[in-house]
C-alpha cells in the first residue's frame, strides 16, 4: 500500500494470554471512529473566558476540509459516513469489516480470552497519504476491554463505614444541594435498578435524585445482578454523587468497554448541549502502558476540550498501588487519571466522628486488599502547575519527570468505606472509584454556590487552595513505592477536601 503511511502511535499487540479463534466475518458490519486534528491548538483555559460549544467548534474543532477528505476516502472505498462532528473532531465510518480493515491496513483476528471471543488487532494502522497530516487516531477495530472498574467491595463486616452524607460532614462540605447542576457519570458496563436507588434515597432521608441513563454506541443500562461486578460501580457512582448533591441531576452515559466506546462516551458528555454537565466523573481506567499513544492523545484532547468549556473531569487514580496492577516490577500510573486536564483522585483510610477527622492515612491494605494508585506518568510531561515539585519513593526524593498522579484524595479504603444499596442488597464499598464521584458532588455544590462552573482549576488547586489550607495534607503511609510527605505526594496528591474552605476561596 504505497499510497498509505503508518498512523503514528497506532501500533499494538494482540491481547496478552489470548488464543487465536479465527478471522472476523468479512461481511460483518463494523463502525470505526476517526479522530481528526484541531484547526488550531489551544493553550490553558482562562477562568474568566470559558468557551461556548459553538466557539470551541469554530476555533479548535476540525477543519471542514479534513472532514471532507475523510468523507471522500470513505466514498471511494465503499464506506458510509454515520456521523461527522466538528466540535469533537470525530467522524464515524461504517461498512463491511473486510473493506474497512483493508482501507486502514488493519491486521485483525478473533482471539479467545477467558471464554470470550473478541476482535484483536496487532501491528500498525495505515492511512492514505492524503489523510496522514489530518488524522490523529483510528479506533474501533479492537474490542479488548479498555478499562476496569476501581471499586472494592468490603470482604467482611467491619465496624466503620459511612454514608455519603457522613463523609460530606467529615470533609466540611457546603450544605447546599447542587440544584441546577448535572453530574455526568461514564460507565462501561452494568447498570442500576430504580428500586435500589429509591430504597437508598429513602434510607438517607432525601428525595429521589433524578437519574437518567444515556445510551452511547448501542450500550444501555443493563444490570447484571452481580453486586460485586460492574453494577456495584454504577450504583456506587450514583449513590455517592447523589448523596452528596441530592438536587443535582445525574446523567449516566453507558458505552461499550472499548477505547472507541470510552472516548465516544466522554465526548457525548462533554458536548451534550441538552443536559449540560458541569462535572464528569470517571471511575474506570487502566495503566498507561495498556493504551496506544494515539488513544492517549485523542482522549487527552477531549479532556482539554472539557477544560476549555469549563467542565471539570474527575477520574479515579486506581486501586492497585504504585504498580497499577502491572506485574513487571516497575511503577505505573492509571489513565485517564494521568491526563493533565483531569482531576486525579487518590484514596485514604478515614476515621471520622461527625465533623471531626480522627485520623487519615494513605489507603494501603496490602497486596490483596488494594491500595491507592499514584506515581509519575511516562507519557505526559510535567504540567506547568506541577513545575518544581518533587516525588519521594523508595529510591529517595527526586524532581518530577512527568505528570504526577494524583492531584487530590478522599476516603477509599473499603475498611472505612461507603454504605451502598445494589442489586437488592446493602453493602460497604471503597476504592478510588468512590473518590471521583465524591469530588464531582463537591464540585457541583461549589458550582451552584458560586453561580459559575469551577471548570479546570488545577492552577488554583496547586497555589491558592494549598496555601490557604483548603485541603487536609496526608503525611502518613505509602502506596507501595511512593510515600506520603508534607505537600504534594504520589499517594494522595495535595490531600482531602475542606469543602467550606474551598467554597470561600472560589466565591
Amino acid at each position: 500500500m504505497s499510497s498509505h503511511t503508518i498512523l503514528r502511535g497506532s501500533r499494538r499487540e494482540h491481547l496478552p494470554n489470548s488464543v487465536p479463534a479465527g478471522k472476523p466475518d468479512p461481511d460483518s458490519p463494523i463502525q470505526i471512529t476517526v479522530v481528526l486534528k484541531r484547526k488550531t491548538e489551544p493553550g490553558e483555559p482562562s477562568c474568566n473566558a470559558r468557551l461556548s460549544h459553538d466557539a470551541l467548534s469554530e476555533r479548535h474543532g476540525a477543519e471542514q476540509a479534513d472532514i471532507d477528505a475523510v468523507e471522500q476516502f470513505a466514498s471511494e472505498n465503499g464506506f458510509s459516513v454515520v456521523k461527522a462532528d466538528r466540535a469533537s473532531r470525530c467522524v464515524t465510518l461504517a461498512g463491511p469489516f473486510s473493506a474497512i480493515a483493508a482501507g486502514f491496513g488493519a491486521d485483525v483476528e478473533l482471539r479467545s480470552l477467558n471464554g470470550r471471543v473478541l476482535r484483536s488487532r496487532q501491528g500498525d494502522l495505515l492511512v492514505p497519504k492524503t489523510l496522514a497530516e489530518r488524522v490523529v487516531a483510528v479506533l474501533g477495530f479492537d474490542e479488548r476491554p479498555a478499562a476496569r472498574t476501581y471499586h472494592k467491595p468490603r470482604a467482611a463486616a467491619q465496624p466503620k463505614s459511612y454514608t455519603p452524607r457522613q463523609v460530606a460532614q467529615a470533609y466540611n462540605f457546603p450544605t447546599n444541594t447542587g440544584k441546577n447542576q448535572t453530574i455526568a457519570l461514564i460507565e462501561l458496563g452494568g447498570g442500576f435498578r430504580n428500586s435500589d436507588l429509591t430504597k437508598y434515597w429513602s434510607n438517607l432521608g432525601i428525595a429521589p435524585v433524578t437519574t437518567t441513563a444515556v445510551s452511547v454506541d448501542g450500550a444501555h443500562n443493563r444490570p447484571t445482578g452481580d453486586a460485586n461486578g460492574p453494577d456495584g460501580e454504577v450504583v456506587l457512582d450514583i449513590q455517592v454523587a447523589g448523596g452528596v448533591a441530592p438536587r443535582a441531576k445525574i446523567a449516566v452515559y453507558f458505552a461499550p468497554n472499548t477505547d472507541q466506546g470510552f472516548l465516544d462516551a466522554i465526548n457525548a458528555a462533554i458536548h451534550d448541549k441538552v443536559r449540560k454537565p458541569s462535572v464528569i466523573s470517571i471511575s474506570w481506567g487502566s495503566p498507561e502502558s495498556a493504551w496506544t499513544s494515539q488513544a492517549l492523545n485523542a482522549f487527552n484532547a477531549a479532556f482539554h476540550d472539557a477544560a476549555l468549556l469549563g467542565i471539570t473531569v474527575c477520574a479515579a487514580a486506581g486501586d492497585n498501588g504504585s504498580s497499577d496492577g502491572v506485574n513487571d516490577g516497575a511503577d505505573h500510573v492509571d489513565f485517564p487519571a494521568s491526563s493533565p486536564w483531569v482531576l486525579a483522585c487518590g484514596g485514604t483510610n478515614l476515621v471520622a466522628s461527625g465533623s471531626t477527622i480522627v485520623s487519615e492515612t494513605v489507603w494501603n491494605d496490602g497486596t490483596d486488599g488494594g491500595a491507592t494508585g499514584g506515581g509519575v506518568s511516562t507519557h505526559f510531561s510535567v504540567p506547568s502547575y506541577q513545575a518544581n515539585l518533587t516525588v519521594t519513593s523508595q529510591r529517595g526524593t527526586s524532581k518530577l519527570s512527568g505528570r504526577g498522579v494524583p492531584d487530590v484524595a478522599g476516603v477509599a479504603d473499603p475498611e472505612t468505606g461507603f454504605v451502598v444499596f445494589v442489586d437488592g442488597e446493602q453493602g460497604v464499598v471503597g476504592g478510588t472509584s468512590a473518590v471521583a464521584p465524591l469530588w464531582a458532588g463537591l464540585i457541583a455544590l461549589v458550582n451552584e454556590q458560586a453561580d459559575e462552573n469551577l471548570g479546570w482549576f488545577h492552577p488554583q488547586l496547586y497555589s491558592t487552595w494549598a496555601q490557604h489550607k483548603a485541603l487536609h495534607d496526608i503525611v502518613s503511609g505509602n502506596n507501595g513505592d511512593f510515600a506520603a510527605t508534607p505537600g504534594w505526594d504520589a499517594c494522595t496528591g495535595l490531600g482531602t477536601p475542606n469543602g467550606q474552605a474551598i467554597l470561600a476561596l472560589v466565591k
